[in-house]
């Protein structure tokens, strides 16, 4: 048994690393769910390859994506119709935010690459009343729901990984080349911070490692 596990986890990493999928993409639509059909102005923070931001872009007049990585923001340039109303700079979110406000404010994958609390504040600063905020994060796990939900995660990506690549060996997405971190917060720490600077925000466990908070500016 002792070293039949490495096995194991040696070919579910194999396995994975030849059909790689986005698990930050596949919530996307589950995102877009959670907006007005219509708004002004959008901000998509840790905007990496725009592959959001284009979704966002036929609901508003005007999308912004926000990248740290040169190299990443370049290559959503690319990927993006100069006709359509999405531009992407360079710039770090809690200081370099273009003029607001904006009735969307996405954060998909990036939070943790922030501190915390201050990138709350400054979501909430930027949106306008009535605006929604979506934040789609990782966190540390800890507590026994963080490993259920883990080990349950473990055979669904497997079965996702194969659905969504056909399963045929693919390239890595330009989606999933962007620099990362681990996250250091735990699910805990990140539901009572996050009521404390978004009073009524909604937090929930997702699957595939993620947790999702939604809060609504009403003044």
């Amino acid at each position: 048994m002792t070293t039949l596990l490495p096995r194991i986890l040696r070919a579910l990493e194999q396995f994975h690393a030849t059909r790689p999928w986005d698990h930050n993409a596949h919530y996307h639509r589950w995102i877009l769910r959670r907006l007005p059909r219509r708004f002004d102005k959008a901000l998509d923070v840790g905007s990496g390859s725009g592959d959001l931001a284009r979704l966002l872009g036929p609901r508003a007049r005007a999308v912004h994506g926000i990248d740290a990585d040169p190299a990443t923001v370049d290559r959503a340039r690319e990927l993006t119709d100069p006709a359509a109303s999405v531009t992407f700079t360079v710039g770090d979110a809690l200081q370099e935010v273009p003029p607001g406000p904006y009735g969307v404010i996405t954060c998909v994958a990036t939070i943790h690459h922030m501190p915390f609390h201050d990138a709350l504040t400054c979501f909430r600063r930027h949106l306008a009343p009535g605006g929604t905020l979506i934040v789609l994060g990782v966190y540390r796990p800890r507590s026994r729901s963080d490993y259920l939900i883990d080990a349950v995660a473990i055979p669904a990506n497997i079965v996702m990984a194969w659905v969504k690549n056909k399963g045929r060996k693919v390239s890595r997405p330009a989606s999933m080349t962007a620099p990362t971190r681990p996250a250091t917060m735990t699910f805990a720490d990140i539901v009572r911070d996050a009521r404390q600077a978004l009073p009524g925000a909604r937090l929930h466990r997702r699957l595939f490692w993620r947790y999702a908070l939604v809060w609504h500016r009403y003044q």
